[in-house]
């Protein structure tokens, strides 16, 4: 099995941006003993277990050793201090038809790779098109952890559909999605991931037409049905581990998710009570002549806080929200690899079975066609190993940044409340101790 196309990219073209690149997946002839793995939104983008998630070492990969294997490890090798391919997706367009309204996106690439008949390339996509490359690369890599698409349909409660903070939540989502596939150091080197960003509308119709057909896809799908209902037998202790962690893990942050929905909904109404409550001061202000300068200063003071709880919001939304809902789309597509995983190792399984159970003249095609499902299960093992650390170091990471970014952004809020409120009550305080000594000197 060898890497895709374009991952011996050395150095760009002749006026592109320059980098190198060295291969990123490739066969290491190693003895077992010395096998080791490198850690390193079509309509929005947007605790049982006892198994504790801040345990790094929760999993730890083993390796799988096969002698008759041709293929002793796949291995990730670090990523290139220079980025050499930026992607952006931006301005969304919304189409009309007699069947459909959708909305497409530019896709604006620029790289120094090779493989690309050109430094720079721009063209627009929809949400199928999207899903089409997801799933292309899923088939491609079975066992890699394909970066997760924002739903097809609405979140309920969140947003209406086509509206600008829809499109705009959409397009952040298509934009992330695209640049960690970009960043992955085998899936940015995909056929179909370089057409995705290259060929032209009526291109990419036609490629789509070489793909599996429908009753590919249903004879798949029988497969893994089947492979389900027989089950797994002697799956290895450490993908039992993980899948333990996985659901652990999927419980975890669904229910973090929900609670930071809840809680950004009273944020909102609390904004809205608030910008409803300033207006009231100051109109009573108006008939309390003794009391104007308190009541225009509460005003003041609550139209303030409102603006800073509005700034608040848009962190939450904008932030916290988008990360963690992310995550939990990653949790699916987890329990999806997970699954591949092991329809991989059922179908090997069942062929050794069968053999067992053949007549000694009719083992030959049996026999090798178990070691090559014997390979398969074993690349399967370890690209998911492989991918595994390196999308739970990405994980801790973008958790950890934006829960310390929310609690800057919270904190923040509160002080400049604290000091709107503070300043209020220093001036009140100064206006009742005059008023004070004048009364006195009456």
């Amino acid at each position: 099995m060898e890497p895709e196309s374009g991952s011996n990219y050395v150095s760009g073209s002749p006026g592109c941006l320059t980098s190198g690149h060295s291969s990123l997946l490739s066969p290491l002839p190693l003895s077992p003993g010395a096998l080791q793995f490198d850690e390193d939104d079509d309509d929005l983008e947007v605790f049982s277990k006892d198994m504790a998630l801040t345990d790094g070492n929760s999993f730890s990969p083993l390796m799988l050793a096969s002698p008759s294997s041709m293929i002793n490890q796949y291995k990730f090798e670090d990523e290139p201090d220079v980025k050499d391919i930026f992607i952006t997706v931006d301005e969304p367009e919304s189409h009309v038809n007699a069947i459909e309204t959708f909305i497409t996106y530019r896709i604006a690439t620029k790289t120094s790779r090779s493989q690309f008949d050109s430094c720079e390339f721009e063209v627009r996509r929809r949400y199928q098109d999207f899903l089409w490359l997801k799933s292309r690369l899923e088939d491609a890599h079975p066992t890699l952890i394909i970066p997760p698409l924002p739903e097809k349909f609405i979140v309920r409660g969140m947003v209406e559909r086509f509206t600008e903070e829809f499109i705009e939540t959409r397009r952040k989502a298509l934009h992330k999605f695209l640049n960690r596939i970009a960043d992955h150091p085998t899936l940015t080197f995909n056929e179909d991931f370089k057409i995705f960003l290259t060929a032209q509308a009526w291109e990419l119709t036609s490629h789509k037409k070489q793909g599996p057909g429908l009753f590919s896809r249903m004879g798949q799908t029988i497969k893994a049905v089947a492979s389900s209902v027989r089950g797994i037998k002697n799956r290895p202790d450490e993908f039992t581990e993980l899948g333990e962690y996985v659901d652990a893990f999927s419980q975890k942050i669904n229910v973090l998710d929900k609670i930071s929905q809840r809680i950004y909904k009273e944020q909102k109404d609390y904004y809205e009570e608030l910008k409803e409550y300033g207006p009231v001061y100051t109109l009573w202000s108006a008939s309390e002549e003794e009391l104007v300068d308190s009541f225009k200063g509460m005003a003041s003071c609550i139209d303030k806080c409102c603006k800073v709880t509005d700034t608040l919001n848009l962190k939450l939304s904008g932030e916290l929200i988008p990360i963690i809902h992310e995550y939990v789309l990653y949790s699916e597509t987890l329990s999806g690899v997970m699954k591949r995983r092991d329809q991989i190792q059922a179908e090997y399984d069942y062929k050794v079975e069968a053999s067992s159970n053949k007549k000694a003249d009719n083992t030959d095609n049996l026999t090798e066609e178990i070691e090559k499902l014997e390979d398969k299960v074993e690349c399967a093992n370890n690209a998911l190993k492989a991918d595994w650390e390196r999308w739970k170091q990405n994980m801790q990471t973008d958790l950890k940044g934006t829960f310390t970014d929310m609690a800057d952004y919270r904190i923040n809020h509160f002080e400049e409340c604290l000091a709107l409120w503070e300043s209020f009550l220093s001036s009140q305080t100064c206006d009742f101790q005059m008023d004070t000594k004048e009364e006195a000197k009456s």
